[in-house]
């Protein structure tokens, strides 16, 4: 079964919430979780407006769908390219897990649940945020990193907007090239305690030149998946139906 979250921001607060998960074997279903209770000022998705309900569809939902980019448009192939995906790969899910089915139209991400790969690792694919917020050598240096280049992690504590945010940057020159996304961080952390952060591999996978800012930088985290690890466990993440 694979398995899709979805992050809803709070307007007021700035608080991301998981409220939604999404299931795909066979047909699609969608469940709202205990995070779509977390404020008041959130409001259901469309047709689906009971929060204990379990709902079905053989065809993607459009709140899902409309996220994705047509197989009919002409910029479809190097879309792939730029995520990194071969035709055979590029189902529905797999999208929307590498792209996060951001929009600049509303305060939603789609991430989903990692889980460990065949060699028993935590293992994950993600886009570097915030690179439109650095200088112009940052940028300069993005892209022209290789593949397989080595980069870092780095706990921002002292940052004003997330107390939680974790820059990536280069060895020597240390120079920040963007940041994890806000859903992973947590992750992240518990990974950087209870490893070896000298064992915490993260990976240039691509560097897209030609590609809109926000799937500039293709990077992937590689580590021994930590003893009692499980990811998306708290509260907010249980199903209401």
């Amino acid at each position: 079964m694979k398995i899709l979250y979805l992050a809803w921001q709070d307007p007021d607060s700035r608080r991301w919430f998981p409220v939604g998960r999404l299931t795909s074997n066979d047909v699609y279903r969608f469940v709202y979780t205990k995070g779509a209770k977390e404020s008041p000022n959130f409001i259901p998705f469309g047709r689906m407006t009971r929060l204990d309900t379990i709902y079905e569809s053989g065809e993607l939902f459009p709140l899902f769908a409309n996220r994705l980019l047509p197989k009919t448009r002409p910029e479809y192939k190097d879309f792939l390219h730029w995520l990194n995906l071969q035709e055979n790969e590029a189902d529905p899910i797999a999208l929307l897990a590498r792209t996060e089915g951001i929009r600049k139209t509303d305060s939603l991400m789609v991430f989903p649940c990692p889980e460990p790969d065949r060699d028993g690792k935590y293992n994950v694919h993600f886009f570097s945020h915030g690179i439109r917020y650095l200088p112009d050598h940052a940028i300069q240096l993005i892209n022209n990193l290789r593949p397989g280049a080595q980069l870092y992690l780095m706990p921002d504590p002292q940052n004003p907007h997330d107390k939680f945010a974790i820059s990536l940057r280069t060895g020597d020159p240390a120079t920040i090239v963007g940041y994890c996304p806000r859903y992973m961080t947590g992750d992240f952390h518990h990974v950087l305690d209870a490893c070896d952060p000298n064992k915490v591999g993260v990976a240039v996978e691509r560097v897209n030149r030609d590609a809109p800012i926000q799937l500039r930088l293709l990077c992937q985290m590689t580590v021994h998946w930590p003893e009692n690890f499980q990811p998306c466990s708290t509260e907010l993440y249980e199903p209401l139906a």
